[in-house]
């Protein structure tokens, strides 16, 4: 069930990456934008490449490595000593949840735009969460492979 719960997560992130996170728009008058984790790493790139760096690794990357890490592990693919790497990279997904949100209250704090959340974060948050119990239910001996016999 832990490996069937975890292969699910690779199609679900891409999916999470293309959902609108959020509505945004300047002051009430106007139209909102919905913003994705890829259209907003877009616009990320076109000012700020250092920030677009490090929320790409922690948006895309390291969720789906550590994913895959899992996956390997639960097929007995990979070694256990992976364990602490895959963790670390579990906290770097989370700081791009934090990210987000840091994002939509400074947004709403300002009060000359509007910001709705959307679908996609709750997806987007899901899959991290997910992503953690599924990592923490291996390391409590929940996914485990039995051990080969020669």
């Amino acid at each position: 069930m832990l490996r069937l719960a975890n292969l699910s997560l690779l199609l679900l992130f891409p999916l999470a990456w293309f959902a609108p996170l959020m509505r945004a728009g300047m002051l009430p008058l106007f139209g909102l934008s919905e913003i994705s984790v890829l259209s907003g790493l877009q616009a990320l790139w076109q000012t700020d490449v250092f920030l677009a760096l490090l929320v790409t690794f922690c948006a895309l990357f390291a969720p789906y490595l550590k994913t895959i890490g899992l996956a390997l592990l639960h097929f007995g693919l990979l070694s256990h000593r992976a364990l602490p790497a895959l963790h670390l990279l579990g906290k770097l997904a989370m700081a791009d949840i934090f990210l987000i949100a840091l994002y939509i209250v400074v947004l709403k704090g300002i009060g000359l735009a509007t910001v709705e959340t959307a679908w996609g974060l709750y997806l987007f948050t899901a899959c991290i969460l997910a992503s953690l119990a599924i990592s923490l239910l291996h390391s409590a001996g929940w996914g485990s492979t039995p051990p080969a016999t020669p």
